[in-house]
This record gives structure tokens, sequence and C-alpha cells, in this order.
């Protein structure tokens, strides 16, 4: 049987961020690129979980690179990490017209450890992970999405047009407006999705999971191109790791966490 990937999700249309905020990324993802090593001994403290395995995908028309110093930080806490290997994100192009590619990768993954794998996607890395999740669910553990708008009309991005050109997939066929409907639905394994509202590619109210008891929004301060480097965010991203498997749990928010982190659920 065929298994396919799709990439997106249609639902109702949000404004994409302002020309302020895609001005400034550049230079916000700088300064949260600068804090890392000043952050980088309390990063070291964060708890540490099992070694188990981590697949990092990276965001639209970037490559591995951009994923370097997240997915060393992670390997310095101890886990397995791998890179996607699969050359620039260019959607269908990268990971194959069904998919084939990427779930190849986590089966190779898989198979040398024997252990189910955590997927960390970046921007549309994040939205490859979920509907990875839902082809072999038996393969994943837990999913963390950085700033992936999956849950929103994907014309509620400052960066459309550049995913049309560079995957060839346009977003208003009907056959993909089909597909991307599948990703409105919470993953079928445990997901946090960590957003901030300061993105200025893509708009933040996509950003965010359906509330349900194995979903979490943490809400951050930062740019969207700097949330691999972002020190507050990486700590988020390795408190989720550091969960024993099978006892996944919203992350907690007491003490001075709550001076950098929000709870990004529905009320």
């Amino acid at each position: 049987m065929t298994q396919h990937i799709s990439i997106g999700v249609e639902q109702a249309y949000l404004p994409p961020p302002s020309a302020f905020l895609v001005l400034t990324e550049l230079p916000r993802a700088l300064a949260e690129l600068g804090a890392l090593p000043l952050a980088f001994p309390l990063l070291m403290k964060a708890a540490r979980g099992d070694g188990h395995p981590v697949l990092v995908l990276p965001g639209l028309s970037t490559t591995d690179r951009s994923t370097g110093l997240l997915r060393r930080y992670l390997s310095a806490l101890g886990y397995d990490v791998y890179a996607w290997e699969l050359g620039r994100n260019l959607g269908p192009r990268a990971i194959g017209h069904q998919g084939e590619k990427l779930i190849a990768r986590l089966e190779e993954i898989h198979a040398a450890t024997g252990q189910k794998i955590t997927l960390v996607g970046h921007s549309l890395g994040g939205i490859i992970a979920r509907q990875l999740s839902r082809r072999r669910p038996d393969m994943v553990r837990q999913i963390v999405t950085l700033g992936s708008p999956f849950a929103g009309d994907p014309r509620s991005t400052n960066v459309w047009k550049i995913y049309e050109y560079l995957s060839g997939q346009r977003v208003s066929d009907p056959d993909t407006k089909a597909q991307l409907l599948e990703s409105h639905d919470a993953p079928p394994v445990p997901s946090t999705a960590i957003y901030t509202k300061g993105d200025g590619i893509v708009a933040w109210q996509s950003c965010r999971e359906p509330e349900t008891p194995t979903t979490d929004n943490i809400e951050i301060p930062g740019s969207h191109c700097g949330l691999c480097v972002n020190p507050i965010a990486l700590y988020a991203v390795a408190d989720r790791l550091a969960q024993p498997l099978g006892q996944w749990k919203r992350f907690g928010r007491s003490g001075l966490r709550a001076l950098f982190y929000r709870s990004g659920q529905f009320h």
C-alpha cells in the first residue's frame, strides 16, 4: 500500500506576520545565537533522559547545517542524535513524493537502534514530522515542533509562494488541499509545539496543537529563524526529551520557568 506524507493544513486564513517582524527576523535571530554561549552552562544543567534516538528535521529550503547547534546540544546531553541527510528541505522534492525517502530514513534508524525515535522539526520540518508519525506511529516516540505552521491556511505565511516554487506543490491544487486537511488533527503520539508570537515568517496561531491529553503548546520569546539556537527553546526541547518512555506529561511552568515560558493551550 502506498504511503503518502502530505505537507501542511488548510484551515481559516490568518494574516501573515507584519513587515516589521519580517525585517527584524535576522537581527533577532543573531541576538539569540549570541546569547547561546552565555546560556550554555545553564543549558547543560537540563534534565537528561535515557539517550534514545532523536531525528532532527530542518525548515524550508535549509539543510542539516541549520540544525547543527541544536543537534550538538542534544548530543552533549547524551542522546543518539541523527540528521535527516536528505539535503535541502524542498518538501516532496526532498522526502519523495510519497514520503518514501524520509520513511526509509526513519526505518533505518529504528533498525539500527531498536528504539522508538523522537522527531524534532523546525518550521516545515515539524509539519513533515507530524505527518511521518501518522505513517509509522510504531517507530515514533514523540514529536517536538519549532515554529511549524501545521494548523492554518498555508497562505498565512510570508513564504508560501516560495514553498510552491521550491516544492513544486501548489497549495490551491484540489488534491493538495485534500492532503492538507490531515494535519488538522493531533498526531497519534505525544506532541509539543514550541512557538513565538514574535514569528516573522508564519502566523503564530498556526503553530499550536489542538488541546488533547497528549499535546502541549509552549510560547517563548524569540524569532522564527532563531528557534534552533534560542536558549529558551533548546531548554524546552531538552525537557521534552528527558521524559521516560510512556510517561509523557505537559511542560512544567512553575518557579523561574514562569518568567520565560507561557502556556499556549486554548481556554
